[in-house]
């Protein structure tokens, strides 16, 4: 039976930049809780896969400055010493609910189930992955079963940086991280925040080119867009605010102004096909473009996940994420109902869990089969569905949601009908057949740039777009600078790059890290100013850059002349 249709999940990772900036409640500790609730959970199931013959393919995404962290000694090492935390607060649990003042013979077995649990993640880590997360991918695409694609260096919002300069240095610098951690270039990118800009003309009358023309220069050949940048018409999904996770956090702290809404006119394109972007402005020959393709989120099987109303993660059964245990901060409690009081919810049960997985993974997989049949039918087209997700999604916000993943990827590699595949291999076999024009667009609340520029968050930029011009003119400046200047200047790009990080308007927005946020961007806002001061005082502080550099440790083959004038 010949397949109708292709499937892949694209999966984005990232977290933000947290090397040594302590534990509970923001810091490492982020990474650390990933690590133990999805990352490791995810590299288990993809290799039972493969050691079990089932024949999967998916997208993953990381970024660099997740990888950059997740390949750092110093983070490891405490991933390691969390992972013994954790043990350990099960441990005394165990003993609580043992206790005769506190017993609770079911509580205590669940309590020993994550003992067991726990032990089993920081064995997997040290044995089977050898402590090496970003080895352990790495080698799964080797074997042609995954795709990693890359992202912005520290996953700055590219559409409001000021300088093209920074686009370009961003991206070089993820270029120049990927084939470090994993030996090739990377092909595909995701943009942060699905965030787009397409080509324009300024007031002054300058011509500013588009996202896509910086990936071309790259060497990157295809992005993910929402649905609503492909298919025009209300922002729906992420973009309309119906979701669990970080992103559900920001429908309760704003209410968009209904100017700053995105309505695009419905066009008769389809996220079922990838398209060429248009590299012309809007209104021109929209056949013109440089060979970079687009696709875009399926928002059937998107929503069957993201949406906090009728999404799986949503189920009764399904472990509570808001309530933990005082003891330990540990979860021993199930959704049990939507408008449940957390102090009435009911005790998680493992075995009701595991029965809904086995129900949703297989009415997903026959969700994509039933959409990949009708697209068919209907066009006589062979359609791709691709489903985005935030990777954390699963196993962090969602607790069974990477088992799930593994029965989704089994259940899909039986079907003949539909083959599995990567972004950049659907490509390679089935181009692009059209040229479009895409709106400026990311996959925020309404569709545009609001949650990462608005009325909390605006004062941020004037003195990030200072920064970049002020890098710029340096790294023009600067054709053969000494060692010292040299390495002045490449520390004060990783500043820089740093400051330019999505998250910490993102975070002020959400409420969710409101002072880390300030506080991380005033920091590296503070360290470049210092750097850069030293070199316009014909004295590069490097000493100074050495302090910095211990501290951030991230991108060691960065070169300063990435943020120098392109004409």
């Amino acid at each position: 039976m010949p397949a109708v249709g292709a499937f892949t999940f694209v999966l984005h990772t990232h977290l933000p930049y947290a090397r040594l900036a302590g534990r509970w409640p923001h810091g490492e500790e982020w990474i650390h809780e990933a690590a133990l609730e999805t990352y490791i959970p995810l590299l288990q199931t993809l290799y039972d896969l493969k050691e079990s013959g089932v024949f999967f393919h998916l997208t993953l995404g990381i970024t660099p400055v997740l990888a950059e962290q997740l390949a750092d000694p110093d983070i490891l090492q405490h991933l390691e010493h969390y992972l013994d935390d954790r043990i350990a607060a099960a441990e005394r649990d165990v003993a609580y609910f043992s206790a005769p003042e506190s017993s609770d013979p079911y509580l205590l077995n669940l309590a020993r189930t994550y003992q067991q649990d726990y032990l089993n993640i920081k064995t997997a880590f040290i044995r089977r992955f050898n402590r090496d997360l970003i080895g352990g991918f790495r080698r799964l695409q080797d074997e042609g079963l995954i795709e990693i694609i890359t992202s912005a260096a520290t996953h700055a919002y590219l559409p409001l940086l000021s300088q093209d300069s920074s686009i370009n240095a961003q991206l070089k610098t993820a270029i120049a991280s990927y084939e470090r951690l994993f030996g090739r270039k990377p092909r595909a990118i995701w943009l942060p925040e699905c965030a787009y800009r397409p080509a324009y003309i300024t007031e002054d009358g300058r011509s500013r080119p588009g996202i896509e023309s910086f990936l071309a220069q790259n060497g990157l050949t295809l992005f993910f867009s929402e649905t609503h940048t492909i298919t025009g018409g209300q922002p729906v999904g992420v973009a309309a605010g119906d979701v669990i996770g970080p992103y559900g956090t920001i429908k309760r702290h704003y209410v968009i102004p209904v100017d700053r809404i995105s309505r695009v006119e419905e066009r008769p394109m389809t996220t079922f096909q990838p398209y060429y972007v248009s590299d012309t402005i809007a209104g021109s020959d929209a056949q013109n473009h440089s060979g970079v393709a687009v696709i875009g989120r399926n928002n059937q099987t998107g929503m069957q996940v993201w949406s906090s109303n009728w999404g799986y993660p949503g189920d009764f059964d399904y472990r509570e994420f808001h309530k933990k245990a005082g003891t330990s901060g540990i979860r021993y409690w199930r959704v049990t109902g939507v408008k449940t009081d957390l102090a009435d919810k009911d005790a998680y049960h493992p075995e009701w869990a595991a029965y809904k997985v086995d129900q949703h993974a297989e009415h997903f997989a026959h969700l994509v089969g039933d959409l990949l049949r009708d697209y068919y039918r209907q066009t006589g087209q062979f359609g791709l569905i691709v489903s985005n997700y935030d990777t954390e999604l699963f196993g962090h916000w969602w607790h069974e949601g990477v088992t799930w993943l593994g029965h989704v990827l089994r259940h899909l590699a039986a079907n003949p009908e539909i083959e599995m595949t990567t972004a950049s291999r659907f490509i390679e076999q089935h181009p692009p057949q059209q040229t479009l024009h895409l709106p400026e667009s990311s996959w925020g609340s309404g569709g545009n740039h609001f949650t990462w520029d608005n009325g909390e968050t605006h004062w941020m930029w004037p003195p990030i777009h200072e920064a970049e011009d002020h890098m710029e003119r340096l790294a023009t400046h600067y054709v053969n600078p000494t060692e010292d200047e040299r390495f002045v200047l490449n520390q004060a790009a990783r500043e820089l790059l740093l400051l330019q990080s999505s998250d910490w308007p993102f975070l002020v927005t959400t409420g969710q890290a409101r002072e880390y946020a300030i506080q991380r961007l005033s920091q590296h806002l503070d360290r470049f100013n210092r750097l850069v001061g030293s070199l316009e005082n014909h004295a590069p502080d490097r000493a100074l850059a050495a302090e910095y550099w211990e501290l951030d440790k991230l991108f060691p083959d960065i070169d300063y002349r990435w943020f120098a004038l392109t004409v």
